[in-house]
């Protein structure tokens, strides 16, 4: 069973919270955890960078073992449970809450952040103006109680009242000091908050948030050209790094390579905000739409000349477009983990990319 763990533990008591030791290969930690959140989070929101990717617990990148003290693992069924060794005490810390003052063995290279405005931490929001874009993705925003400053590329963990668990997504739009995060989520069968958002007839619904999350960002002042490299809902990420880049005109002295994987014509959507952009930075911005499911001619879109249409598998489509072309690149990958990996491959294999200069967020 899925437990909450995305409740905003903020009412607590400071006498409520337990003592975390942290051995990792990087040396000793410590930080306070509440009883009532998860250990990346506790960690995350004290400065303490532990190894994460999806937070939701599917990929395991944050597993750690229990050295001693007590724990509750609150979802024994996520996916990455697979990966631990239960028996020797591993946990996947997103889905475990202390029970007790406890040591815990990270095998990764941990440190402190002491830039509290980049520190995570709870916030409350209300979400609003749902939008159906396509017949399986939809789009909304979540206006918040305080700003909330991120980098582009970021995602957040959101919570539904009456829904166990908390949600990752990434933020679509950019700005500093956001008053609202705009969102895009793809149907997934089966799952609770997707479903929710295609039925529900609520136009004002209050959540809680945890964030800004992740490390796959955009900055400027790295200075290279960009691919990116998306699929699905993926695209929600990479549209917050083309407004990042558009506000600073980042493409009038680098170029940028998009490809934007959907299965048909009639699941393509962010349509104008690509023409927007390649309006804006020229013709060092260079777009196009792989179309996996039906046969599509190659070349310029019907309807919007500066964006390019594709048949074939998006990683498959950004290798042939690039062919020649990785020079001084940074690249950018998301979404489901065998559309990422065939991405990665491409680009290591045929761009011959130090896996450095790749940025990827996966997500089932």
């Amino acid at each position: 069973m899925q437990h909450d763990l995305s409740k905003s533990p903020a009412s607590l008591d400071e006498e409520d919270n337990y003592a975390v030791q942290l051995e990792t290969k990087s040396g000793k930690f410590s930080f306070d955890a509440r009883p009532d959140e998860s250990l990346l989070f506790a960690g995350l929101r004290n400065g303490v960078t532990l190894p994460y990717e999806c937070a939701t617990g599917t990929c395991g990148s944050c597993r750690a073992r229990v050295m001693s003290g007590s724990d509750e693992n609150c979802w024994e069924d996520a996916p990455a449970a697979a990966k631990l060794k239960a028996d020797k005490g591993d946990v996947l810390m997103c889905q475990t809450q202390v029970r007790s003052d406890c040591l815990l063995r990270v095998p990764a290279t941990v440190k402190t952040e002491s830039d509290s405005k980049k520190l995570p931490r709870y916030r409350r929001g209300t979400l609003q103006n749902l939008q159906r874009l396509t017949r399986d993705v939809i789009c909304f925003e979540i206006e918040l109680s305080e700003p909330m400053d991120f980098d582009a590329g970021q995602f957040a963990t959101i919570s539904l009242p009456g829904l166990q668990g908390a949600r990752a997504y990434s933020m679509v739009n950019f700005v500093r000091e956001a008053r609202v995060l705009e969102f895009v989520v793809k149907q997934k069968p089966g799952g609770a908050f997707s479903d929710w958002l295609f039925s529900t007839t609520d136009t004002s619904v209050p959540v809680s948030l945890f964030g800004p999350l992740d490390r796959a960002t955009f900055h400027p002042e790295e200075d290279k050209n960009i691919v990116m490299i998306a699929g699905g809902s993926g695209i929600a990420g990479m549209m917050s790094i083309l407004e990042r880049a558009s506000q600073t005109n980042y493409f009038r002295d680098h170029k940028g390579y998009v490809f934007f994987g959907v299965r048909t014509l009639e699941d393509i959507f962010y349509l104008e905000h690509f023409v927007r952009h390649v309006k804006v930075a020229g013709d060092n911005l260079h777009v196009t739409l792989a179309i996996s499911d039906s046969e599509v001619a190659d070349g310029p879109h019907p309807e919007q000349s500066c964006v390019n249409l594709a048949s074939g598998w998006v990683h498959e489509v950004a290798g042939k477009v690039m062919t020649g072309q990785y020079d001084d690149v940074l690249a950018y990958v998301a979404g489901p983990p065998p559309m990422v990996d065939g991405a990665i491959r491409t680009l290591t294999m045929e761009g011959c990319l130090n896996p450095q200069f790749i940025r990827y967020d996966k997500f089932g």
